[in-house]
């Protein structure tokens, strides 16, 4: 069984958001979980982020928020960690001051080197985080591929997203992927 470790992002993602709901879903996910929430230190976080990877190699990665640009601080940093596969879904622009918050900025810059494992942004039109256009070249560094979630807001509860079978859909997607796959490692392009 291939391991999902769920990294979510500022705040934690609470008891009704979308990553709690696919925790619930799949057996074999796991909350990567951090000691404050809202208060995010980059070099604490990555710590707990490589521990839980170590713990569990080999598995597919679903962040949110500040978990995406922590996953490519950790890439940048220690490029040989057993990661199968991961999905990033509205990253934030630790980088604006328009939008994210000040307490962020300990994430910037975000790391621009491609990901040397399978990767998928979903990125919002419309999220107030993240412009979408900045969406599209974050996807193109880390050569992840793209899915438009077209004008849907941030992608979490305030968008209305508690359940989110599509989401679903596409971490089973990167499962099967996994499993039919080359060895982690394999890069691919971005569609």
């Amino acid at each position: 069984m291939i391991p999902i470790l769920v990294v979510p992002g500022l705040g934690g993602s609470g008891d009704q958001h979308w990553q709690t709901h696919l925790q619930r879903t799949f057996p074999e996910a796991v909350r990567v979980h951090q000691q404050d929430w809202d208060k995010p230190d980059l070099t604490t976080w990555l710590e707990r982020l490589a521990r839980a990877i170590e713990a569990r190699p080999g598995g597919v990665l679903v962040a949110h928020n500040l978990g995406c640009p922590l996953v490519a601080h950790l890439v940048a940093r220690q490029r040989d960690l057993p990661i199968a596969a991961a999905l990033l879904v509205a990253p934030a622009d630790v980088e604006s001051a328009r939008h994210t918050p000040g307490h962020t900025r300990g994430f910037a810059p975000i790391p621009r080197l491609p990901f040397p494992f399978r990767s998928i942004v979903v990125a919002s039109t419309n999220d107030p985080f993240m412009d979408f256009d900045r969406a599209c070249d974050l996807a193109k560094a880390w050569c992840a591929e793209l899915i438009d979630a077209g004008p849907c807001g941030h992608i979490n509860v305030a968008a209305g997203f508690g359940p989110w079978p599509a989401g679903e859909r596409i971490v089973e997607s990167l499962l099967v992927r996994v499993r039919n796959s080359s060895p982690v490692g394999h890069v691919i392009a971005v569609a």
